[in-house]
């Protein structure tokens, strides 16, 4: 019998995979809330009529919303985002029907008939929409590419993008909620980008977005208070106490805070109740009072901190739907961001939009979370850059 040398010996081992969280998205994502849930709390704790006398009234909502939404982010997590893929069409008809309920038995807050009573709960389709649009935009570049020896977006593929997209915007414009619109639209632009949809195809895509917005305008789509609020955009002193008095006041309680803040729960404006809506659209003006430029210049470093973990997952992606859909989370939480802080500043115009993972309210919670879950979910499974995928993650046009 011949022996053979250990060296020679084939040893077969068991190769164990362990998940990789993005533990700096998870990090971000938790001082986030962790800074919201105090700004929430701070915002309503003074608030009798809010409140209702009970001064953790909303702290103790808030939380169960983040609770609720951790369950859910697990829920994506645990899920191979190419299921996701799959079930893709289901979530896009149910946002679908969601949006159409509200504009048959929805329930009109501030002139927009955007929430659905259900109980003593208030949902809105509107921000469940927002992720439909990204992964369903997803899918059909997948498909499209992934399926067929074509490397390049052509029109029908752009012709299919937008009719995903186009259905919930019209459904969104009817409610109406510009805000959402605004959001949607942005996203909408950044995937057909990161999709490789050609220049001159973006460029004719904007100027056609622009002009759609005059029309709707010009046609009377918009109310009245939207145009009011435009217009106060464009001159604060033109209604200070219309239009333009929640962006008066959102400027005064930022100023207020200087460089280091009046201390949370002190806040002068926010203790006042001076500020509409603190606790949702204008929450970033309890950070600027209360925590001051250190304090709110942080909160905007985290989100700075999440959008780069979500390209940079996107980049890592090893198939075009993963790529795609955080590529589109990302554009959908820049801009958000950005319109919910520039509406607090006075440099953009007020539509109502929450600040992800900060204003208070279930849905915008909810669908926040579920987009975190998806990026963390993608991030597992993602091999990163390698030869490769050189070629698969080439952009499709240039």
């Amino acid at each position: 019998m011949t022996v053979l040398p250990m060296s020679r010996l084939a040893v077969s081992r068991t190769r164990v995979t362990v998940p990789r969280l993005d533990w700096t998205l998870f990090g971000a994502a938790g001082l986030i809330l962790t800074i919201g849930t105090l700004l929430v709390w701070s915002a309503t704790s003074s608030n009798d009529v809010l409140t209702q006398g009970d001064s953790t009234a909303y702290l103790h909502k808030h939380l169960v919303n983040i609770l609720i939404g951790l369950v859910l982010a697990a829920a994506v997590m645990a899920t191979d985002h190419r299921w996701v893929r799959i079930v893709t069409p289901l979530v896009y008809v149910a946002s679908i029907l969601g949006l159409l309920l509200v504009l048959a038995m929805g329930t009109t807050i501030n002139g927009s008939r955007s929430w659905l009573m259900l109980g003593g709960l208030s949902i809105q389709p509107a921000e469940f929409a927002k992720l439909a649009v990204v992964i369903g935009m997803a899918m059909i570049i997948a498909e499209r590419t992934e399926n067929s020896r074509r490397r390049r977006v052509g029109m029908v593929d752009v012709g299919l993008m937008g009719v995903i997209a186009g259905i919930p915007a019209l459904l969104i414009i009817l409610q109406p909620d510009l805000g959402t619109m605004l959001v949607l639209s942005a996203t909408v632009f950044g995937v057909l980008a990161v999709a490789g949809v050609p220049r001159r195809w973006l460029v004719s895509l904007f100027v056609g977005g622009v002009t759609v917005a005059a029309l709707a305008v010009s046609l009377g789509l918009l109310k009245q208070y939207q145009i009011n609020r435009f217009m106060a955009f464009t001159d604060p002193g033109l209604d200070p106490r219309g239009a333009g008095y929640n962006t008066t006041q959102a400027r005064i309680a930022i100023g207020n805070g200087g460089l280091f803040g009046q201390g949370l729960f002190d806040g002068s404006q926010t203790r006042s109740r001076f500020v509409p809506e603190q606790h949702t659209d204008f929450i970033f003006t309890v950070a600027g009072e209360e925590l001051g430029l250190i304090g709110a210049g942080v909160l905007i470093l985290l989100f700075a901190v999440l959008l780069w973990r979500a390209l940079h997952i996107s980049f890592n992606a090893d198939d075009m739907f993963g790529r795609v859909a955080a590529a589109g989370i990302a554009c959908w939480f820049a801009f958000q961001t950005f319109q919910n802080v520039g509406m607090c500043l006075g440099i953009m115009p007020v539509t109502g939009v929450p600040l992800p993972l900060v204003s208070y309210g279930g849905s915008s919670m909810f669908a926040s979370m579920m987009a975190l879950g998806l990026l963390q979910n993608i991030a597992m499974r993602g091999s990163g850059v390698s030869r490769v995928h050189e070629s698969r993650l080439r952009p499709l046009s240039r």
